[in-house]
């Protein structure tokens, strides 16, 4: 059994997310006016890291920014969240990441990133905070850096005996030696059908879906079904989780929200379906709030 550690060290992407709200998305070539602008601090990530340190999370940020306007409001940021940023490197070359994102008026997005800095995320910078990962109980990582960035650090943190739970977002083709050393992955529908192969039509075919996950090496799997809730493979064992009903108005970190929420119950020694409906629940609130970093909830506004 792995040994109870409340540390949480999220390796990952910053952003700054430049949001339009609109009525609807814009077809391919047309330009849509009356829009409503505003600035929120992104990446997945920050994101993450974020919810993982209101929601209670003990976190240390591993990340890099460009030394700029953007990268030096983002480090003062989650120090004000109580996140230690010792380990967010500034780049002198690279600028900060930047999001391009929009909202139509049901919640839906359309997102494009300029990687910035954060494709600068490179191993020399994971053996820099090796002493913070190999006091973590947790290792949180997304796919928003390099991937030989996260495969690298996986393998260290493992070794270490820390819990590697992977968001893959976005999608992407994920080595064999990475996913051995996953505690945990969490995916929704499109992610986990892209990492198996199969289909998701209903949760026969999620669960096989996870099933295909977990045979590569996964020691658990959670798929994330949107207003559904979750679906859990639990080494053997499988759960279906229900979401809450609630009236969405953006989507955009719903699911960073979740992972950081189940990074925190499992630092505090919930069950992993416990620490699943506490994330279901986090994830609801932020839905009925526009921006990334800005609709993540604090513990208070969780009855947990």
């Amino acid at each position: 059994m792995m040994r109870m550690n409340k540390k949480i060290v999220v390796i990952g992407s910053c952003n700054t997310d430049m949001v339009v709200n609109m009525e609807r998305l814009p077809l391919p070539g047309e330009t849509l006016i009356g829009g409503k602008f505003f600035m929120n601090p992104g990446g997945k990530g920050a994101n993450q890291a974020v919810a993982a340190a209101r929601l209670g999370g003990n976190v240390t940020f591993v990340a890099k920014v460009g030394n700029d306007t953007f990268g030096q409001r983002a480090i003062e940021q989650y120090q004000a969240e109580g996140i230690e940023t010792r380990y967010v490197v500034v780049d002198g070359e690279n600028p900060s990441g930047v999001a391009l994102i929009m909202v139509d008026a049901q919640g839906e997005n359309s997102i494009a990133v300029a990687s910035g800095a954060n494709a600068q995320l490179l191993p020399p910078d994971i053996d820099r905070a090796a002493e913070a990962i190999s006091k973590a109980g947790i290792l949180l990582m997304q796919l928003e850096t390099p991937m030989r960035t996260v495969d690298y650090a996986a393998r260290i943190a493992k070794e270490k005996g820390a819990k590697v739970i992977l968001n893959p977002a976005p999608a992407h083709a994920l080595p064999d030696s990475l996913l051995r050393n996953l505690y945990m992955l969490i995916a929704n529908e499109t992610e986990a059908e892209f990492i198996s192969g199969t289909q998701i039509t209903d949760m026969d075919s999620v669960a096989r879906a996870a099933d295909i996950i977990s045979h590569k090496g996964v020691e658990h799997v959670v798929i994330t079904l949107g207003a559904k809730g979750a679906f859990v493979k639990e080494k053997g064992s499988y759960h279906q989780i229900p979401g809450h009903k609630v009236k969405a108005v953006d989507a955009t970190a719903a699911g960073d929200t979740f992972c950081g929420a189940l990074c925190v119950a499992l630092s505090e020694g919930k069950s992993i379906t416990e620490a699943v409906e506490f994330a279901n629940r986090c994830a609801a609130i932020t839905v009925t709030r526009m921006g990334a970093q800005s609709s993540v909830p604090h513990r208070r506004e969780v009855n947990f």
